[in-house]
């Protein structure tokens, strides 16, 4: 790979300056700007229909998008009519301003106003390359050719909007700045400016867009820092970032432009866009509110914005996309789904004592924040799955509280099952494999029928059944299960030790089934059943039975 052939390709301001560096938090949500519409559209290999976009601007404005750009209405037809259904059909809220794009060129500019006719709030946000590369490479324009070009925009922008019916404001980009000397981006911006002379009540934006990512995020922190200071009419001014992911530095990017001075970000969900796309404000809206702070912005139903973004865009999100993919809350691994246990069960003490303060061990954020669930989402089971995961899931799903002495042995059936079968396993699918090895497994013998008297403490006549033949066994012990246990003793002429026994309700109600666990020591192992019965001492006869049946394998 032969790196010789790059060189730096962005530039640094002429006074660098790093305040933002001591900010460690961004604690009031920026303005939020969705160019899904435009700048994601324009990415889809089969852009979106009427309708389609339609549909999606609706989630947009359901999200809480206060400012949203439609399109480039004098590129295409649907973006044109897109832009007057918006307007025709009463479709644009009293606190929402939509966003239209275009050149710095008369008839760009012209078709623009025409499909903006009686829009209650719009913004027109005008662009020009400034780079140095455009200007040679492109244009074949002078710095100062460059300039009037934005100023000529500007002047017809302001002339358009000042006899066209509407309410407007207006909106700059210096396109390719990542590539435009700072000082001369500023110079650029500072013209338009002049010719719009916007005010504290009628604010222009001035936009920064990181066309092609190329700086790292701490760079761009800096150029937007003295951008920032070197802004004319700056109270005058919302000083807006649309940062791009080249690099995949762009969710750092906007959060460090915020620090540095942004009032506004442009971007887009899950980062769409041409080529590696936009930054994504579903993340950086995420963040904030990971820390502790409002981003403004609704996302408490996630999985409905990814299905209506997926099937509207034909893009798929990616199961690891931060805060909306499938697994992203998801844990595989034994000793993180134990630790999750723990912590889900500490701060539900905690909340009892009335600190609501979330604080879970791989789990940034309450997954219930953003729609998701812990019995689905959470801990899911698969062969690097571990004991606390298992039990986790008995319990969740099926009411089984497993003997801490227990879990380590299904935990390891469990993951050898899902080893040998290559898959990740259901809820369902775990319980049936646990069934059939504690509940259900009696392959040597089972006891279909018990009877007790007081007599000698508790005798028992126990009806052991083996390879089709019944025979009753009578003895006696300290209790109902330790005169079983000593018939099945007696019967098959052996010794072991009942070393565990617990029980719990499995359900609530008069017809509520109990859960027995019996584990019982052989020649130096544990073997282990479980019964489920509304009978507490049947259900204590089939844990024992299924015990012993596994010390004869």
């Amino acid at each position: 790979m032969n790196a010789s052939k790059y060189q730096k390709p962005y530039f640094m301001p002429p006074v660098v300056t790093m305040d933002w560096a001591a900010k460690t938090e961004i604690e009031k949500a920026p303005k939020w700007c969705s160019v899904d519409l435009r700048d994601g559209n324009q990415a889809l290999i089969e852009p979106m229909s009427l309708d389609e976009k339609l549909e999606f601007y609706k989630l947009l404005l359901e999200v809480g998008f206060k400012e949203i750009e439609v399109g480039f209405p004098a590129a295409s037809e649907t973006e044109y009519q897109f832009m007057r259904a918006l307007v025709e059909r009463d479709m644009i809220p009293d606190d929402v301003a939509v966003q239209v794009l275009t050149q710095a060129r008369e008839h760009i500019i012209e078709k623009t106003f025409q499909s903006l006719e009686g829009a209650p709030n719009a913004i027109v946000h005008l662009y020009n390359s400034t780079s140095v590369s455009q200007r040679e490479q492109v244009f074949g324009k002078s710095k100062e050719e460059i300039k009037q070009l934005a100023v000529d925009g500007a002047i017809m922008v302001k002339e358009f909007a000042d006899k066209t019916e509407g309410n407007f404001r207006f909106e700059y980009s210096p396109e390719s700045f990542h590539g435009t000397e700072v000082e001369y981006a500023v110079e650029v911006c500072n013209a338009v400016l002049d010719i719009w002379q916007p005010t504290p009540d009628k604010k222009a934006i001035i936009n920064i867009p990181t066309t092609v990512e190329n700086a790292m995020p701490h760079v761009f922190g800096m150029q937007v820092e003295y951008i920032n200071k070197n802004l004319k009419y700056r109270d005058a001014v919302e000083l807006s970032i649309h940062p791009h992911n080249d690099r995949g530095c762009a969710v750092a990017t906007a959060e460090v432009g915020v620090l540095a001075g942004a009032d506004r970000v442009e971007g887009t969900l899950f980062g769409n866009g041409e080529r590696t796309g936009n930054v994504d404000l579903i993340n950086v809206g995420m963040n904030m509110f990971s820390h502790g702070y409002d981003p403004e912005l609704d996302f408490t139903n996630m999985s409905h914005i990814v299905e209506v973004y997926e099937r509207l865009t034909g893009m798929k999100v990616s199961p690891r996309q931060p805060y909306a993919g499938e697994l992203v809350f998801t844990a595989f691994s034994g000793s993180h789904q134990d630790a999750i246990s723990k912590g889900l069960a500490y701060c539900e003490k905690k909340k009892e004592a009335g600190d609501n303060v979330w604080d879970v061990p791989y789990l940034p954020i309450d997954p219930k924040d953003v729609g998701r669930t812990y019995d689905s989402d959470v801990i899911r089971i698969n062969s690097q799955s571990g004991k606390g995961g298992v039990s986790y899931i008995l319990k969740l799903h099926h009411g089984l509280v497993l003997p801490e002495k227990m879990r380590a042995q299904v935990g390891y059936a469990i993951k050898d099952a899902s080893d040998k079968m290559h898959k990740e396993l259901s809820p369902d699918e775990m319980f049936e494999i646990f069934a059939k090895e504690y509940i259900q497994h009696t392959p040597v013998f089972s006891i279909p029928e018990c009877h007790f008297k007081q007599e000698n403490g508790i005798t028992s006549s126990v009806t052991i059944e083996k390879d089709g033949v019944k025979q009753v066994v009578t003895t006696s012990g300290n209790g109902r299960l330790d005169a079983v246990s000593n018939a099945i003793k007696t019967f098959f002429d052996m010794g072991y030790r009942l070393q565990v026994y617990e029980e719990h309700a499995v359900e609530t109600g008069s017809s509520s089934k109990a859960a027995a666990y019996v584990g019982i020591e052989k020649d130096g192992k544990m073997f282990w059943g479980v019964g489920i019965n509304e009978d507490i001492i049947k259900a204590s006869i089939d844990a024992l039975c299924v015990a012993v049946n596994h010390t004869f394998m």
